[in-house]
């Protein structure tokens, strides 16, 4: 009973996230904003997607056990929720899945972005190996904390050369 109330929720939540970040790309746009690094968005959908098929396909069907550290490993994961609302309000209308930039504008250096540069890929890197293993789900914990290394190693070095060549994001960040 527990997987399907967190499933349902984190489904919904991730629902309400894709409409926040259209009407956000909407308006950023309109703004003259741009997309970076749209090749890969794709791809990172797909993985997402295959990340609940394989954590539901794992848990229900192999029948996987509810872990001995469940309370704990649910409180990290709550945590990270939390955060993941922090991150989003943050940066109100520049937030979104997709790398949307807005020349010229100054980067968000408020919240959880005072203290590292990346807080909701680390959100998202901690839910994705979090989430499986509050349900014994240890394959899908692997797999796709693995496929997320992957795909970060690909979207921050985008994301971040963008920033670089239309915001203040090197001043803001001490970068090279």
């Amino acid at each position: 009973m527990l997987f399907y109330i967190i499933i349902a929720i984190v489904i919904i939540q991730r629902l309400i996230e894709l409409m926040i970040a259209k009407r956000n790309e909407k308006w950023m746009r309109s703004q003259g904003a741009f997309e970076a690094g749209a090749g890969h968005y794709p791809i990172m959908v797909a993985m997402h997607m295959a990340f609940f098929i394989s954590l539901v396909i794992e848990v229900l069907v192999i029948d996987r056990p509810l872990s001995l550290l469940w309370i704990p490993l649910l409180s990290l994961f709550l945590i990270a929720q939390l955060a993941r609302v922090w991150c989003l309000t943050s940066l109100g209308k520049f937030w979104n899945t997709k790398i949307i930039i807005l020349p010229g504008v100054d980067v968000v250096k408020k919240g959880p972005y005072k203290f590292i540069r990346h807080p909701n890929y680390v959100i998202v890197a901690t839910e994705l190996l979090v989430l499986p293993l509050i349900f014994s789900a240890y394959f899908t914990a692997i797999v796709f904390s693995l496929l997320n290394i992957w795909m970060l190693s690909v979207r921050i070095p985008i994301e971040e050369n963008a920033l670089k060549e239309v915001t203040n994001y090197k001043e803001e960040f001490r970068l090279k």
